[in-house]
């Protein structure tokens, strides 16, 4: 897999400082994403989406680091989380009190992925921090696994494209509860 020049994370990162949607490869999908402390940007996303404010949304990162300010998981939750990161596993931990509805949905927790993707790892580091991650597609859509499907999906004065590879998983990432361990969504 290509890692992409850092200009390119760059300008992705400059897009997200400034509360523009972008799209970016990921371990089985193209994912939409912004800044998860933008609520204009977050509102933005699930618009073009046609995603339900309930259902919530999924923040990635590069490291552990980056999710601490906006999860509580406790030691035994850790203990079954931190093995299986960077990877293509999502977890659902509680969120600390201040996390919007937008972020959680109707729910007091958050899903919360690391990835090992070389351009999430490069684009959160640039950026500084965790970032929102959805499919990206209209919801009930095929998401798409390609820069050409996004942009056949969405406008670029909507989002903007950080192209490069998937990692070619055929699933979308697998989803635990962190509290019972149970698998929410299976890869």
């Amino acid at each position: 897999m290509n890692k992409l020049p850092s200009f390119k994370t760059r300008m992705a990162s400059r897009a997200l400082h400034q509360g523009r949607i972008i799209a970016y490869p990921t371990e089985s999908v193209y994912g939409l994403g912004c800044d998860p402390f933008s609520e204009t940007a977050a509102m933005q996303l699930l618009a073009i989406k046609q995603r339900p404010i309930h259902k919530g949304l999924i923040l990635i990162a590069a490291n552990y680091a980056q999710l601490t300010p906006f999860i509580k998981p406790s030691d035994a939750m850790l203990q079954r989380i931190l093995p299986s990161w960077p990877g293509p596993v999502t977890w659902v931990v509680p969120a600390q009190l201040w996390v919007p509805d937008y972020l959680k949905g109707q729910h007091s927790s958050l899903a919360v992925r690391v990835s090992a993707h070389p351009v999430v790892q490069q684009l959160c580091h640039q950026f500084g921090g965790a970032i929102i991650s959805t499919s990206a597609n209209i919801s009930q859509q095929a998401p798409a696994r390609s820069a050409l499907a996004v942009r056949q999906h969405f406008s670029a004065k909507d989002v903007y494209v950080l192209a490069g590879e998937t990692s070619r998983l055929q699933q979308p990432t697998a989803i635990y509860d962190a509290q019972s361990g149970q698998c929410l969504r299976s890869a």
